[in-house]
């Protein structure tokens, strides 16, 4: 089996923990080798309308780079940093750790741990409090 569904379920987590407000952070690290990009994080931000979007700051080792999505377009602008040079993606969230992982084989997993945060992200209380999820 390959990783893409796994994938796919990782990132189900990841639309859950925000929907339910649980969401504290994301990001992709343990890159395969010295490159250049070093990792990349996620983060909510509220847009002027009242509506939600995701900050990802992909931090190289001369420069930080961040661009604005929404949910689903993160998704797709992650998805070709996996296995290039990503080997894992950790989701932080108020009930568990969630990490999802590639191994050389293709063969993806995740893995549920205690959870390392015991607050939300600011963001997402913020959406919270306003009625934005």
């Amino acid at each position: 089996m390959s990783y893409e569904s796994i994938l796919k379920e990782f990132w189900q987590k990841v639309k859950e923990s925000i929907q339910s407000g649980t969401f504290a952070k994301l990001t992709l690290a343990k890159t395969i080798g010295d490159t250049e990009i070093k990792n990349i994080y996620f983060r909510l931000v509220i847009n002027e309308d009242n509506t939600y979007g995701v900050s990802l700051t992909a931090r190289y080792k001369t420069e930080e780079i961040e661009s604005f999505h929404t949910l689903d377009e993160a998704f797709i602008v992650l998805t070709p940093y996996i296995k290039n040079p990503f080997l894992t993606a950790l989701l932080f969230t108020t009930d568990a750790d969630i990490t999802f992982k590639v191994n050389k084989k293709n063969v993806g997993s995740i893995i549920e741990q205690a959870p390392t945060f015991k607050n939300a992200s600011p963001v997402m209380l913020e959406m919270i409090e306003k009625g934005i999820i």
